[in-house]
């Protein structure tokens, strides 16, 4: 197709018109593959003559065919676009990045950073000699440009991948220095000078980010480039030129210069101008830093900051790197030595009133409230926050030099306390009020450890924080909420006081600007964390949640989750009143999240998403809290199930884990399991199969609870037929030769649970499972893994040892499998201990199916078998009773908080899958029937009168006598063991069914 009628349906893809612009967008999507059509479109791109609409167009359309298809990610997957294609948009595009406008340069940008990271250099060896080229042509912008995608390729790699970079310094610093020096010397530079500074800096950055190249361990070379860096951080930004608008002017390109040149030599003095963290061949490029560059950069750090103090302007991001670099100075002697002198004007004069409340906050707070509390609670925000930079200043001077500047500081703020007191309500300085209250906020740490400070703290909280709750401006009344929080912990010796503080932060709720009201539930997060007497909150319970969820309908915010989740954990079953109508409220905010991201994809609010994520964290502890009342479970469903149905598909990749969380809840603690919950099963099935393979821990613990506590529904529903599905699914992945062996592991416990719970009914899928396990277990390596095959075996012997005996001959392993389950059994650690089968539920496991085998008449068995079988159960049994001794002896001595799990084993690795947990799979602690069953077939199988004796005397007695002197002992103590615990637990049976009756009575 030539340009123009390629033109033609770019322009109709821009039409108004429904029909025409679809009708172009299918002749698009036709087009795209043919040959030669990205060329065309990289002219159109260019042709100046051409509509700036339809080049835009081109553009996007480019860099979007480009980014799907340049490299596709499945290297399987067949290449899309023609190597003679892609071979020429490699040489144009070069070209052509410097002749369009800046606009549609952005486009072709991030197509050229895909073509580099995916060709260079294997397939773009000619690259860097045309960036070397260009360096000393004409087209130095196009060149520089370049260099700077091309190196940030390397920007974080490190080791044998950063290797291409070194040569990229080798043959273009030499040429960049030199364009850099002649660029400095410039006279009254325009602003285009700036932009290409800017690239120049950009790449050297991007050069030195983790390692220094070592072209510039040479002390000429490396003091050349010093030399033009310090002159532009010395150099006066030009005033003519500068926006007045102040989003404009932070990123005019000479303030852009200005904070790159900072950032760079930030980098250069904090990873590698300090002798600590230096390796060794590296500490005397370290040294001459110290000793040439990292005063002089202090001394212009300082005079850059004395604009600030004299009423000057510098950007934010500045004056925050700036601080960054004082406060990385303050524990080295010698460039503290440099800072004390102007030390008091630095920390008086700059960083306190940086920590003051200010005319941008002023208009924030009062024209845009919400954003205002956005970011005042954004990391990202704080990062680049010179009032960040100023507490961070504060608290390191006070850690490495607190002798000579704590009491120094203290002294400061009680000053303005008392200047604030004094002075007349009308007269009063709100502003340098609150940038006291920050500092003493920030300082609490060390002001709680610290003597005098220490005893003083709740007598300063009284008289200097408390009256601000009621004070006329609301930043104070916000900053005392705050303040108050941090100080929530402290030992208060008049307990009224505590109470006052508490009934303010959560009178707090209801004030009338927002940010207070804010400030406020993140400070009642941590009074009801430091309450002792939670008859103090109790009464104001129910109107503490209703503030709480107004609140909730304004702010999207994690951090008013987690007062949300500590209030639940506080109270337990006592939420249990207020469950229902607090999984409806976060469900609710948890949609608005989830709806105001959906309304904008391009711009995803960070804060919104992490706040749908704490909605559905606080759900889980809600269902939590009421886990011993089951009939909640089933009020609270209907309001879930919306969000479990919708997030268990790709919609909700960012929040599935949370979700599964909640499915567990709901399947392990409801009575029984609804249809509705049925329903999600295909929804988990079908996720896993596509792209929810990392997720297969988390939806084991669902499946596990939907077979093991509604078995029924499992095995007789056919529409959709769940056995098959399962078989489908673990068939699948256990066959599946790409996937490692901690990926699968849930499987194998998947086929546990149903051999477990599905006995007599399921015996059409025991030759399946077997032969899928027998076939992973060949060429598995990882030891744990291995030990859950092999329990699939031992779990399908518990089921049906005859049938499994029979499936095991017919595929010819029954020799094999049961040589290495012994020898897996013997096998030991260096230190002794058991190499495998290491947990009480791995011997559990074993145990059941050694003794089934027990079971077998002698022609199934023979003796020499049997022998080996009783022999491998005794040793099998003392071990676990041993185990189960020590763990409860363990348990006796342990805190409650660290009783959460069941039998906490060595730190192997292999041990380390979360698979003993309270829902679901093989939790330790909570499977009481199934330990029962093992005591119980413990002494069935061990105590010959009961078993063996009445059934075949005459072999077991054979039997007995050949047994080496310990199984004799061994076998004798377990059938006396197990006889006592048949009696103790036929005791406990009668003890529950009386205290039943009582309870009924």
């Amino acid at each position: 197709m030539d340009l123009p009628s390629l033109a033609v349906i770019l322009q109709a893809a821009l039409t108004p018109d429904t029909e025409q612009r679809k009708a172009a967008e299918e002749s698009l999507k036709q087009l795209q593959y043919t040959p030669q059509h990205l060329v065309r479109l990289l002219q159109i791109i260019v042709d100046g003559g051409c509509d700036m609409a339809i080049r835009q167009f081109a553009s996007i359309h480019f860099k979007n065919f480009v980014a799907k298809n340049w490299s596709p990610i499945d290297p399987d997957e067949q290449q899309k676009v023609l190597p003679t294609d892609k071979e020429l948009v490699r040489q144009h595009i070069l070209t052509y990045i410097t002749q369009v406008p800046p606009l549609l340069r952005a486009q072709l940008g991030e197509c050229l950073k895909t073509i580099i990271h995916a060709d260079y250099p294997e397939q773009w060896p000619s690259l860097l000699q045309w960036v070397k080229h260009n360096l000393q042509g004409q087209q130095v912008y196009g060149a520089l440009f370049v260099l700077r995608i091309l190196s940030r390729k390397y920007e974080f790699k490190s080791d044998e991948e950063r290797t291409p970079v070194y040569l990229i310094v080798e043959e273009t610093f030499p040429y960049l220095l030199n364009i850099f020096s002649r660029l400095v010397q410039i006279v009254n530079p325009p602003l285009e000078i700036a932009d290409l500074i800017k690239l120049i800096c950009k790449i050297f950055w991007s050069s030195i980010y983790l390692e220094i190249p070592k072209q510039l361990f040479d002390p000429n070379v490396f003091n050349a480039w010093m030399v033009l860096f310090l002159t532009i951080l010395e150099r006066p930004v030009p005033v003519e030129g500068q926006p007045v608008d102040p989003d404009q002017r932070k990123v005019w390109g000479w303030w852009k210069v200005k904070k790159w040149t900072v950032h760079i030599l930030n980098r250069l003095y904090t990873r590698f101008g300090d002798l600590k963290l230096q390796k060794p061949e590296n500490k005397a490029f370290a040294q001459i830093f110290q000793k040439n560059y990292a005063g002089k950069i202090l001394e212009c750090h300082l005079n850059l900051l004395n604009v600030i103090r004299v009423g000057g302007y510098l950007p934010d991001r500045v004056i925050n790197l700036i601080l960054q670099y004082l406060s990385n100075s303050i524990s080295k002697n010698s460039m503290y030595q440099l800072l004390q002198p102007q030390l008091d004007v630095v920390l008086f004069e700059i960083i306190f009133p940086l920590m003051c409340f200010n005319d941008n906050d002023q208009m924030l707070w009062k024209e845009d409230p919400h954003e205002y509390v956005r970011k005042g609670y954004d990391i990202i925000e704080d990062l680049y926050s010179p009032r960040t930079a100023a507490m961070d200043f504060v608290s390191e001077l006070v850690r490495k030099r607190g002798k000579e500047n704590l009491q120094k500081f203290i002294q400061f703020i009680v000053q303005i306390f008392r200047r604030y007191d004094e002075a007349p309500a009308e007269y009063r300085q709100y502003r340098q009020k609150d940038g006291a209250l920050l500092a003493i906020g920030a300082l609490c740490d060390k002001l709680k450890q610290t003597e005098p400070y220490k005893s003083e703290l709740e007598p300063m909280l009284v008289q200097h924080v408390f009256p601000e709750f009621s004070s006329p401006a609301g930043h104070l009344r916000a900053k005392a909420a705050w303040v108050a929080g941090q100080y929530a912990h402290i030992n208060f010796s008049d307990q009224n006081n505590f109470r006052k503080a508490l009934h303010s932060v959560v009178s707090g709720l209801c004030d009338s600007e927002l940010p207070v009201r804010v400030d406020s539930v993140f400070a009642l997060r941590s009074f009801i964390e430091a309450c002792k007497d939670l008859g103090e909150i109790r009464p104001i319970l129910p109107r503490l949640l209703d503030e709480f969820f107004k609140l909730m309908n304004e702010v999207e915010n994690e951090d008013l989750v987690f007062t949300l989740e500590t209030i639940v954990d506080k109270f337990g079953e006592e939420m249990a009143p207020y469950a229902l109508g607090l999984c409806q409220n976060l469900a609710a905010a948890f949609w608005k999240c989830i709806d105001s991201a959906d309304a904008d994809d391009d711009e995803v609010d960070d804060s919104g998403a992490l706040a749908a994520v704490g909605c559905l964290r606080a759900i889980s502890t809600i269902l939590e809290s009421v886990s011993r009342l089951p009939d909640y479970f089933l009020k609270i469903e209907p309001t879930l199930l919306p969000i479990m149905r919708r997030m268990l598909t790709s919609d909700g990749q960012e929040v599935y884990e949370e979700v599964l969380e909640i499915v567990s809840y709901q399947t392990f603690f409801a009575p029984t399991i609804s249809l509705e919950m049925w329903s999600l099963w295909p929804l988990m099935m079908e996720s896993l199969s596509e792209w929810a393979i990392d997720f297969f821990p988390n939806i084991l613990v669902p499946l596990d609870n939907f077979i093991s506590r509604s078995t029924a529904h499992f095995l007789t529903c056919k529409d959709p037929d769940y056995q098959q599905s399962l078989w489908h699914m673990l068939s699948s992945i256990m066959a599946d030769k790409n996937m490692e062996d901690s990926d699968i592991e849930p499987a194998p416990k998947l086929i546990e649970v149903v051999f477990q719970n599905c006995k007599g009914q399921v015996d059409h899928w025991v030759e399946p499972y077997l032969t899928i396990t027998l076939e992973r277990l060949r060429r598995t390596e990882k030891p744990y893994l291995k030990c859950l095959l092999m329990k699939v075996i031992a779990d399908a012997l518990y089921y049906n040892a005859p049938l499994t005996l029979s499936v095991l001959h017919k595929l010819g392993v029954a020799t094999e499998v049961f040589n290495l389950w012994f020898q897996m059994l013997q096998e030991v650690k260096k230190s002794g201990m058991k190499a495998n089968f290491k947990r009480e539920h791995d011997k559990k496991v074993c145990c059941l199916g050694l003794t089934s085998l027990l079971a077998l008449p002698g022609d199934q068995l023979p003796v020499e078998a049997f022998a080996r079988v009783f022999t491998a159960t005794l040793d099998l049994l003392v071990a676990y009773k041993d185990q189960v001794a020590e763990a409860a002896k363990e348990e006796e001595n342990a805190d409650d908080d660290d009783m959460e799990g069941g039998f906490q084993t060595d730190d192997d690795e292999e041990d380390e899958d979360g698979s003993d947990r309270d829902m679901g799979v093989e939790a330790e602690d909570g499977d009481e029937a199934d330990s029962l069953k093992l005591q119980k077939l413990a002494a069935q199988n061990l105590t010959h009168s009961d078993f063996l004796q009445a059934s075949d005397p005459a072999r077991f007695q054979s039997f007995m006598q050949a047994l080496d002197f310990p199984h004799q002992a061994l076998a004798s103590g377990l059938a006396q063991h197990a006889e006592q615990r048949r009696i103790e637990i036929e005791k406990e049976k009668m003890e529950k069914a009386a205290a039943g009756t009582n309870a009924t009575l």
